[in-house]
């Protein structure tokens, strides 16, 4: 007899739906699981074969022929467990088949019938949405996660048994509530902008950085500060939106980073300068998505960066720019979303200390090659650079100036009044505006162009960065609760650039 049931494989970020047939005919005992099944989806056999025996039903003395279709993709995981099991069963006359039409199943099954949480189940809900079944069947673990995708049924379910009786109607399921739209902003543990001394310009940085979704750069030796303030700028940003929280929400599902439930915390992503190209932006077989996409809609903070491989550095020129990343593989192609904001800390030299030179001890041959590490078109897409010094000891005794709070508050209003600008654009700040929009949506005064035709027309920009000075001039204009973007913002936008070209009189 031939039985067909419903489940999803994950492709990428995505799920994809796929038809396990189940066949079972005289023949010799066998069973076996086709259609470009990987090792952990043949191995189901064995899970699957324990499983019912110790469930207290049959396992079929037969020729059993399960194919995964569409035979094409990929199928990667144990999430096809649950679905294999309801087909020997159903095909084997064992239970009917006639519920199997209206559910899909996803999960995976320990030896004594048990079912374990599966990554992805985000993504498996909203395949089956999209794909109008009307049922899902989960983990028990999983199902508030599942919940979050309206207009699909999702049925917690702890053992085999328990996905039998709930099919076949002799149990009702036990049906998890959709969540609430809201999504309750959640700071947490980051630690509080309250504990930082002096650096007034490195704070004005993070304020643009944060209210604008800008990237930044802090130079500075050692100890002046720069990994204390990229840590505590998570704590200013803006809640995240409900769609935003999903798309996040889906991406740690899938790489198994995350337990259940609607996140609701930006990440803050701080890898370590070894990491590999492929760690960053995502890579392997099959590609999973890298340190920037975990960073989405979040921070992805490169301390240290001069030491990274300059390999995985020019890797993040896509992301930067685009907002994603695609990883070709098997002639397929993945993308993975990237709309993080960066943050990077760099000391000026090897040693840390340049430009003292009581202290600095590196050779001009040290400087060329530290130097050479951080490339001119990687640079150049960074919006804001900010040069932090030891802090005089006159700073240091006096109160913090800023807290958390409030620069939220002001973060927050300028997000606000980008987002009522962009109206249905789907943009949330001015970070994300291409070249065209950019200049279309500053609003420039006549003194503000002439400032910035200025700096261009004597070779301090390049046209890219043009056109990021315009972003955050707008973003500085934004803060100040202006209509207008005003020459004062432009040449502030000017000064946090810090090209090596850039006279000091410009800004």
């Amino acid at each position: 007899m031939l039985a067909r049931v419903t489940t999803f494989a994950i492709d990428g970020l995505e799920s994809r739906r796929v038809s396990i047939e189940v066949d079972i005919r005289s023949g010799l005992p066998a069973f076996r699981v086709v259609g470009l099944a990987d090792t952990a989806v043949r191995e189901a056999r064995e899970r699957v074969r324990a499983a019912l025996l110790n469930s207290d039903f049959q396992f079929p003395s037969k020729r059993i022929t399960a194919n995964l279709a569409p035979a094409y993709l990929p199928k990667v995981g144990p999430g096809f467990d649950l679905g294999l099991a309801l087909g020997v069963l159903a095909a084997s006359e064992q239970m009917p088949s006639e519920p199997l039409a209206e559910w899909a199943l996803f999960g995976e099954l320990s030896l004594g019938g048990q079912i374990r949480p599966c990554s992805g189940t985000l993504a498996v809900a909203e395949g089956a949405a999209a794909s109008g079944i009307a049922g899902l069947v989960v983990p028990v673990e999983r199902a508030r996660e599942a919940a979050l995708v309206a207009g699909v049924r999702v049925a917690a379910a702890g053992t085999l048994r328990e996905v039998v009786e709930v099919l076949d109607g002799t149990r009702a399921p036990t049906v998890a509530a959709p969540s609430s739209p809201a999504v309750e902003p959640d700071t947490g543990d980051v630690p509080d902008f309250g504990e930082v001394i002096g650096q007034p310009d490195a704070l004005e940085a993070i304020e643009i950085a944060a209210a604008g979704g800008h990237n930044l750069l802090l130079e500075g030796p050692p100890g002046v500060g720069k990994t204390m303030l990229a840590r505590r700028l998570p704590g200013i940003l803006p809640p995240l939106a409900r769609d935003e929280a999903l798309a996040v929400t889906r991406i740690y599902s899938v790489v198994g980073l995350h337990g259940g439930g609607l996140l609701s915390r930006r990440p803050f992503r701080a890898p370590h300068h070894t990491i590999s190209a492929a760690g960053l932006v995502g890579g392997g077989s099959p590609p999973a998505p890298g340190e920037a996409s975990l960073a989405h809609h979040g921070v992805l903070f490169l301390d240290e960066l001069s030491e990274f491989g300059r390999a995985a550095l020019e890797a993040l020129r896509q992301p930067l720019e685009e907002g994603w990343v695609s990883i070709v593989r098997g002639q397929r192609s993945r993308r993975f979303p990237t709309r993080f904001t960066l943050v990077a800390a760099t000391n000026p030299c090897p040693c840390g200390f340049a430009p003292d030179p009581r202290r600095c001890e590196c050779s001009e041959a040290d400087l060329a090659r530290h130097q050479r590490r951080l490339s001119g078109p990687l640079l150049d897409r960074i919006d804001l650079r900010c040069t932090l010094e030891r802090p005089r000891p006159s700073e240091l005794a006096r109160a913090p100036a800023e807290t958390s709070e409030s620069l939220r508050a002001r973060v927050i209003v300028a997000r606000e009044r980008q987002l009522r600008r962009f109206g249905d654009d789907g943009l949330r700040c001015n970070g994300q505006l291409d070249a065209r929009a950019a200049r279309g949506r500053a609003d420039l005064t006549g003194a503000a162009e002439r400032a910035l035709t200025d700096a261009y027309e004597r070779h301090y920009l390049s046209a890219r960065g043009m056109d990021r000075v315009v972003r955050v001039a707008r973003t500085i204009a934004d803060l100040a609760g202006s209509d207008r973007t005003e020459s004062d913002h432009v040449l502030r936008a000017l000064a946090f650039r810090q090209d090596p070209a850039v006279e000091p009189a410009a800004a």
